[in-house]
């Protein structure tokens, strides 16, 4: 589909049988707040406009817009195994895990960091939507181990963290700091001095260092910094700081090929 703008990731370099894409705004159908393609779902976007920009994504990765799966984010721990389109509406979750070509797995993220998981000799994949309680808690760790069940190998997975908030512009408050210095006392130099007593949080080599920690032997992470670029990604945090409520989502989504979807 032209005018969508999709990054790759190069911890993927080389890896066959697969589409994969984090895309930002370009190329949608949506208007206002949320112009380009907002994906979102629990946006109050248009939801005709919604359908129409997934169409794209799915389209452009080779399916079609049932078969790209979004989940209900709520930043939690919470991982689903996949081998088809929702049956019953958007579960809870914040990964998604599959086996099964033809079915792209999402996350929706607007500041967020989205998580793309690729085991290219046990033919998995997984999606992860990680904010800072779903990193803190676990996220990744979780999402990997969902792979696992269903037949992939850690030493054999990459990992890839798309556009998110970047550590110039994420600041954050002492209890937040306390948090994870509590829960690992070696994430201390991810914070920088920001203004007054907030500090600046470097999440996506916080992300590298916990997805490397569990044996994922590749791990990359783009260095899009979504507050730094709202014409080219949404950003919650923007937003917030301009007064206004609601913000579209970026999608970044990951599919096992088959050339009979």
């Amino acid at each position: 589909m032209t005018g969508l703008k999709i990054k790759f990731a190069r911890a993927f370099d080389g890896v066959s049988g697969i589409s994969h894409g984090f895309f930002g705004r370009a190329g949608g159908v949506s208007e206002g707040i949320y112009k380009g393609l907002n994906t979102g779902r629990g946006s109050q976007d248009n939801p005709d406009h919604v359908t129409e920009n997934r169409r794209r994504v799915a389209e452009t990765l080779g399916t079609h817009e049932p078969h790209l799966l979004s989940a209900h984010q709520c930043h939690s721990t919470n991982v689903v195994i996949v081998d088809g389109p929702w049956q019953d509406g958007r579960p809870k979750v914040d990964g998604i895990v599959t086996k099964t070509p033809g079915i792209a797995v999402s996350a929706l993220a607007a500041d967020c960091a989205p998580v793309l998981f690729v085991d290219p000799v046990n033919r998995v994949i997984g999606a992860a939507h990680a904010g800072w309680r779903g990193a803190l808690a676990g996220i990744t760790d979780k999402t990997i181990e969902a792979m696992e069940s269903i037949g992939a190998n850690r030493k054999s997975m990459r990992a890839a963290i798309g556009p998110c908030i970047g550590p110039e512009n994420f600041e954050v408050g002492p209890e937040f700091v306390d948090a994870f210095i509590a829960d690992n006392p070696a994430t201390k130099d991810l914070f920088r001095p920001g203004k007054n007593d907030r500090s600046l949080f470097d999440m996506k080599s916080y992300l590298v260092r916990r997805i490397s920690a569990q044996g994922v032997q590749k791990v990359g992470a783009l260095p899009d910094c979504t507050y730094a670029n709202p014409d080219a990604y949404f950003s919650y945090r923007q937003n917030s700081h301009k007064g206004i409520t609601d913000y579209g989502r970026n999608i970044s989504a990951i599919m096992l090929n088959n050339d009979n979807v």
